[in-house]
């Protein structure tokens, strides 16, 4: 029998205009967005909304936008039929409540839709029902069912027979001594059951080896973790006259720099036409700036963990796991929050309180000199504008951290903690992973995220030079062997343009527009300063090399086009590989003093300690953009004393 929707009121008459074409949807959008469909038929009962994002218009025509201009909003959907498997994707005008293209998604060859959170909660009821499973856990010592959790986790991409075109999540099990208990402390380990999420119902079960269930809780209450410190003294973060920058909508005005702000459901906070007052210049520098991607490939070759791979973005939707940020604990000082208006499975608005913190903080010495000659010294403190979210993605938390500096550098910062995943130790040792509790052990893993940079350094057109820093061998030019400089390379064409990080030669990426030129003549340009750590460490033939081909790379360059948002494609979630940066990269377009993409990889090859247990202590990974010419002069040089009562300038 056909599930039917619930009969709706003819659309809203009118939907509020939004200030600006990159505005996020509002819950009206999203409510007429969800009713353009029902009415052109659309929507069953069945139907599920696993993504609905701004449609963004490109480039040329935002750019082209002067205030008070008309516009006509789009809303990108993509619906599931729960029942059948069918996903469809829509594009829909809110603006005129009008069905704009509506198209199949063939799931066998392009992938499917993201995973959503009620999937998350409907897999512990079919795996429970699974009398071999239930068999395998008592052959565990576990007899009451209510004490395991099940972890749904994406199935990746294997050419297993069978599984082509199915729905499917792979989920591992852990117990739970009481309903606070936390699993992650307890892993059901040498079993797997691989799920059918349309036909409900366990298609594979791998039970390779009965386990020990590692019992020593992993709790992170005060009252498990035992007498806490009494030597931490307050520490308040006050500003009287109140914050340095001022928020308009969703701009964003302070010292020197202006922006827009965004919100994401795949990618999360997303920042708009970065821009940088220069004198009586507003000059350009980013159209568009976000996290595209992130994958967190595991080590573990065994049979029940060899799949272990999550794509946070384009599998679980990282916006969609957004937090609500608390002050006092998230965020410290003069804050201001904003909200981020999402949709949920059912396609219906829900808001997110405090999703994105933006505040300011000391950074310590910006420049200083004392003058050994006149005896005068000057020093100036730096402080930066930051604007943040933090997501949850199963056990781990990660925090996002934009900085934006007044001496005109940028630099994101991904901050890493939560709580490992885990597994039982084997005996014999564990070659691929580190045992961090009694008879509890982490597995060796990556978390690579990829950052797609939309450059506008003053313009369209631009180019990416890599600097190297070289020596030069003693000779006529160097007779006594001291001399070192630099070499530079431009890249011309995309099929030379995937680039791996070198700190042996401190290398780094110059983006330039090669039209516009400083005093000195030089062409201004922004430096790309990277986090050299390993990029994607599974074999090169590898299933997870195909999907995560991003991630073998440092720095990606493609010419723009708005239709490639994604590194590993629209639907990573069981695609085989290929789509993404290898596919667009293969067209070989030319990029020197083009309309070009950036794409930045960088993260953290984990090695899990026993000080990571039972929570990880923050670790970090990111980059920086720097001003290279983009400035005559140091830009920070005009910044006054400060007037802290704590300040006393040499000479009074």
């Amino acid at each position: 029998m056909t599930e039917t929707a619930p009969e709706l009121t003819a659309p809203h008459d009118t939907v509020p205009a939004p200030a600006h074409p990159l505005d996020p949807l509002t819950a009206e959008e999203l409510r007429r967005a969800k009713e353009v469909l029902v009415r052109a038929g659309k929507v069953a009962g069945s139907t599920r909304f696993p993504l609905v994002q701004l449609h963004e218009p490109p480039k040329g025509e935002v750019l082209a936008f002067r205030s008070g201009d008309a516009v006509d909003r789009h809303a990108l959907v993509l619906l599931l039929d729960s029942a059948t498997g069918a996903t469809h994707e829509a594009i829909v005008s809110v603006t005129r409540a009008e069905l704009v293209s509506w198209a199949a998604v063939p799931t066998e060859t392009r992938g499917q839709a993201p995973i959503m959170l009620e999937e998350f909660e409907l897999i512990g009821d079919i795996v429970k029902a699974d009398q071999r499973w239930v068999d395998a856990i008592g052959k565990r010592g576990i007899t009451d069912l209510d004490r395991v959790v099940v972890a749904p986790l994406s199935a990746g991409w294997y050419d297993i027979p069978g599984e082509s075109g199915r729905r499917l999540l792979r989920a591992l099990a852990f117990a739970q001594d009481h309903p606070q208990d936390a699993c992650w402390a307890h892993p059901i380990d040498g079993l797997v059951a691989y799920v059918d999420l349309i036909a409900r119902e366990v298609v594979t079960l791998i039970d390779h080896a009965v386990m020990p269930v590692p019992a020593e809780p992993g709790n992170l209450d005060e009252q498990s973790i035992g007498p806490v410190r009494t030597t931490v003294k307050p520490l308040e973060i006050s500003q009287p006259d109140g914050p340095g920058f001022t928020v308009d909508g969703h701009v964003v005005t302070w010292e020197n720099w202006r922006f827009r702000i965004g919100f994401d459901p795949r990618e999360g906070l997303t920042l708009h036409q970065i821009g940088y007052r220069d004198g009586d210049r507003e000059r350009p520098l980013i159209y568009r700036a976000s996290i595209a991607e992130m994958v967190v490939p595991y080590a573990d070759p065994s049979p029940t963990r060899f799949w272990q791979n999550y794509f946070d973005a384009g599998e679980y939707n990282l916006g969609k796991q957004v937090n609500s940020l608390v002050l006092g604990c998230d965020c410290l000082g003069e804050i201001h929050y904003l909200d981020a208006v999402l949709a949920d499975d059912n396609g219906d608005p829900m808001v997110v309180g405090n999703a994105i913190c933006l505040h300011e903080e000391d950074h310590g010495v910006l420049w200083k000199h004392t003058d050994i000659v006149t005896g005068l010294a000057e020093t100036r403190r730096s402080r930066r504008l930051v604007v943040s979210f933090f997501v949850t993605v199963g056990n781990y938390d990660y925090g996002f951290y934009w900085y934006f500096y007044q001496d005109g550098t940028i630099q994101l910062e991904a901050k890493l903690t939560g709580c490992l995943f885990t597994g039982a130790m084997p005996d014999g040792g564990y070659r691929w992973g580190t045992e961090v509790a009694p008879g509890l052990a982490a597995p060796y893993h990556q978390h690579l995220f990829n950052v797609r940079l939309d450059t506008t350094i003053d313009g369209v057109s631009n180019s990416v030079q890599e600097i190297d820093v070289v020596p030069v061998p003693i000779g006529r030019d160097n007779p006594y062997g001291n001399a070192f400089t630099t070499s530079a390379h431009t890249l011309t064409r995309e099929s030379e343009a995937g680039r791996t990080a070198d700190a042996t030669r401190a290398r780094t990426w110059r983006v330039v527009n090669p039209g516009v030129r400083n005093r000195l003549g030089q062409p201004v340009g922004y430096t790309v300063v990277p986090h050299s750590a390993p990029p994607l460490l599974a074999d090169t033939t590898s299933s997870i090399a195909r999907r995560a081909t991003f991630a073998t790379r440092h720095l990606w360059v493609t010419r723009y086009d708005p239709a490639e948002r994604y590194p590993a494609g629209a639907f990573p979630n069981q695609h085989a590989g290929g789509a993404g940066l290898p596919e667009w990269t293969a067209r070989d377009r030319t990029i020197d003093g083009e309309d070009i993409v950036l794409w930045l990889t960088f993260g953290a090859t984990h090695l899990p300690r026993p000080e990571d247990w039972p929570v990880m202590p923050v670790d970090r990974a990111g980059f920086t953009l720097k001003p290279f010419g983009f400035f005559d002069r140091n830009p920070a040089i005009d910044l006054p004393r400060s007037t802290s009562t704590h300040c006393h300038p040499h000479g009074g």
